[in-house]
């Protein structure tokens, strides 16, 4: 560990302090369907349609914002994405339609969030940590992004109550700005080309034809429908259970705060165990979770016992899946077949959120939702378990390098 931190130490930080940057402001966004609903009358359609789109967006860019990574370096690409983003919150700062909002909070800050977000991230980390410790590596900058969306939560919520949202909103893209100058701590290049590399075309057909790919993706999915659901609208559910606002805050904070525990721990043990079978746990884990929050009656406890239990689950897929991803087909092309695999996280985040609102408005519940939630915890627990850590033939004569 010490050896690590020495070597990748100055990747790791810059990657950890981008990281919670752009997740930390990103998990605050189910605060602002609330007050802007109310002040513009829509129905929780209208936002839970522009934060689907904007998750809609970030997965369809996510591919191929890993390939510039991958091929020209990160840093560029972070550059650009810290830029759309800050200016995609300004924007929805100044929203005041259906329109101007999935423009803005959906479009910009879509693609600004393909390029500052896990994919890319994790790619630089990937290529920067030994292979014995990228697990491990991972775990530690997907752990820093779980203590952004701890740590900005309340704040979000400070800012919100003090200025309003939309001022709110502006100084989150003050605040994301900062990325900008992170990025010169970010020392990834592309690898070297030794031989024969693969070409991006020849790399995509390699994973397209491997079933583990397919199986990490669609389990992938799933995660993406239930974190977003949650996220945006755990607070609003809560409140329609009498419950006051801060808890929902409170909740979404404990998310935060137990990811950063369950996403190191998911890293560390992925370095130890079979990371498919650590995905299919977890995944089992989160349907009982939900089953029994729901079956328990909704106390301000109970409510902070989900956000506790489920924070520990949160997150914990990404060091695993994206490490899976790694050992299968190395790292060379890690960022762009990763953001592939992240598309159909977002996929799945794209129906989370805009069905969440659908249902609701459809129903006068979110009930269906939770029940579509739980099924999907079992439809992606097993579609992990045959997934075997092997790498491809190409690799496997010097997989102990790859």
């Amino acid at each position: 560990m010490t050896t690590m931190w020495r070597t990748c130490g100055w990747v790791l930080l810059g990657s950890a302090l981008i990281l919670a940057l752009s997740l930390g402001v990103r998990h605050g966004f189910g605060l602002f369907l609330s007050p802007m609903s109310a002040q513009f009358g829509w129905g929780r359609e209208v936002f839970a349609f522009a934060i689907a789109l904007q998750n809609l967006i970030w997965g369809l860019a996510q591919p191929f914002t890993g390939a510039l990574a991958d091929r020209f370096g990160a840093a560029k690409v972070v550059l650009i994405g810290g830029v759309l983003y800050a200016l995609g919150l300004v924007c929805m700062g100044l929203s005041d339609s259906a329109l101007t909002l999935s423009l803005s909070a959906g479009l910009l800050i879509g693609i600004g969030l393909s390029g500052t977000s896990f994919s890319v991230i994790l790619g630089v980390v990937g290529r920067a940590v030994p292979p014995e410790k990228r697990s491990m590596g991972m775990g530690i900058a997907s752990a820093a992004g779980s203590f952004g969306q701890f740590a900005m939560l309340p704040g979000t919520l400070g800012l919100i109550g003090w200025l309003g949202w939309s001022a709110a909103l502006l100084v989150l893209g003050l605040l994301v700005a900062l990325i900008v100058p992170l990025v010169s701590m970010l020392k990834d290049k592309p690898l070297p080309v030794s031989g024969h590399e693969q070409t991006l075309s020849e790399a995509l057909r390699e994973a397209c034809s491997h079933s583990g790919f397919w199986l990490l993706a669609f389990g992938f999915f799933v995660c993406g429908f239930q974190v977003v659901f949650i996220g945006v609208h755990l607070p609003a559910y809560l409140v329609d259970q009498h419950l006051p606002a801060t808890v929902g805050t409170t909740v979404l904070a404990l998310i935060g705060l137990f990811n950063i525990f369950g996403t190191y721990t998911a890293g560390w043990l992925g370095g130890r165990m079979s990371k498919p079978r650590l995905l299919t746990a977890l995944y089992l884990l989160r349907a009982v979770v939900i089953v029994l929050f729901l079956w328990l009656p909704v106390t301000t406890t109970s409510a902070y016992l989900f956000g506790m239990a489920m924070g520990f689950l949160w997150l914990s897929t990404v060091p695993l899946t994206n490490g899976t991803v790694a050992t299968l087909f190395g790292v060379r092309n890690l960022s762009m077949l990763g953001g592939i695999v992240f598309l159909f996280h977002q996929l799945g985040s794209f129906l989370g959120g805009w069905l969440g609102g659908v249902v609701y408005d459809r129903t006068g519940s979110y009930d269906l939702i939770w029940q579509v939630a739980i099924l999907l915890s079992l439809l992606a627990a097993a579609l992990n378990w045959p997934v075997r850590e092997r790498p491809v033939a190409r690799l496997q004569p010097r997989a102990h390098a790859a």
